[in-house]
């Protein structure tokens, strides 16, 4: 029965007329023989409980086998998942019925998906990538000095690398990047830091000629004494406009404001304020003010400006606008000026 089983694995299966003519050629033959082997006996083998649980288990065997095994399987050198392969070859050749064809079909998924997996933990070229492997070869590389026998391991390397050993690696890879185009300042680098200060050089200045010598430093003294005596001039000059008026009236008190303006230009009010204000500063007049709370302006006597010299004079800039003169004249109700120019006197 055995031997028969065996052979009816080998023979493929034949329908129709083909099947009957093969059998009625073994029939014929067994007659003259010892053993008769027909289409029943492959059917037989078709109905065979015993041979159908043995398929349907090495089937699952094959299924639970990847199932357990998959992290080894994954390993590219690992070639188990080839003989798994191989194996349901040699299985689904005598798969008969519809549950075996199931699990040879649920085995094909299982095998599918890992190999799926596995395909796409490789590179483009085959191989796996290996870190240890990588980092050997980068060492060796870089000039990796090893020592014998282990006397100074560090960090799991038995050995030290040169002082440019990632230079070699930079110039290695500097073929693989596109550098930027450089880029320059047109008024230099910026420094956090300030450039040393220069030495400077004196140059030798030139004599000036006797011509020189003698002329120039007389036209400039003669225009600062021109200027300078004309200054004091005006001030006193108003200095006396300002006495007279006090003199006439000394209970009256002289309007600031009226005193300097001058309704007719405005050139010759900022001159007068100007004048009066070395009045202010000598102390030869002082500024108050009046109930309406108005500057007023006065002069001082002899006595009184010896005394007032030592106190402290507290000193202020005002300005001026030609709408502000106008204003100005208009509050004050200003029709003639207090202090005449020099060439109407």
């Amino acid at each position: 029965a055995q031997d028969s089983r065996e052979r009816g694995l080998e023979a493929p299966r034949q329908n129709g007329s083909a099947a009957r003519r093969k059998g009625d050629q073994q029939q014929s033959d067994g007659d003259d023989g010892d053993s008769t082997f027909g289409p029943a006996d492959l059917q037989d083998d078709d109905n065979d409980p015993g041979l159908r649980r043995e398929i349907r288990s090495k089937y699952r065997d094959l299924i639970n086998s990847v199932q357990q095994n998959r992290e080894d399987m994954l390993s590219p050198s690992n070639n188990k998942l080839t003989e798994v392969l191989e194996q349901a070859n040699k299985l689904f050749k005598d798969v008969r019925q519809a549950r075996e064809a199931a699990l040879d079909a649920q085995l094909l998924v299982v095998a599918t998906d890992l190999g799926k997996e596995k395909a796409s933990q490789l590179f483009a070229e085959g191989t796996a990538f290996d870190p240890t492997a990588f980092a050997e070869h980068l060492l060796s590389f870089m000039g990796l000095n090893r020592l014998e026998d282990g006397e100074d391991e560090q960090n799991g390397v038995d050995g030290y690398l040169p002082q440019d050993a990632w230079h070699r690696v930079a110039r290695r890879a500097e073929c693989c990047f596109r550098t930027a185009p450089s880029f320059h300042y047109m008024m230099g680098s910026f420094h956090a830091e300030p450039p040393p200060p220069k030495q400077r050089i004196e140059r030798q200045r030139k004599a000036p000629s006797k011509e020189a010598k003698r002329i120039m430093p007389t036209q400039l003294k003669k225009m600062e004494e021109s200027h300078q005596e004309a200054t004091e001039k005006e001030v006193e000059r108003i200095l006396g406009y300002l006495k007279s008026y006090y003199q006439d009236d000394p209970t009256s008190p002289i309007s600031y404001y009226e005193f300097v303006i001058d309704p007719t230009s405005f050139s010759r009010t900022v001159e007068n304020i100007f004048h009066t204000s070395f009045l202010i500063r000598d102390g030869l007049a002082r500024m108050y003010l009046d109930n309406a709370k108005l500057p007023c302006i006065a002069p001082v006597e002899e006595g009184e400006v010896e005394a007032g010299g030592s106190c402290t004079r507290k000193q202020c800039i005002i300005s001026i606008s030609p709408k502000t003169w106008k204003e100005l004249i208009d509050a004050f109700d200003i029709r003639d000026t207090m202090i005449h120019p020099p060439n109407t006197e």
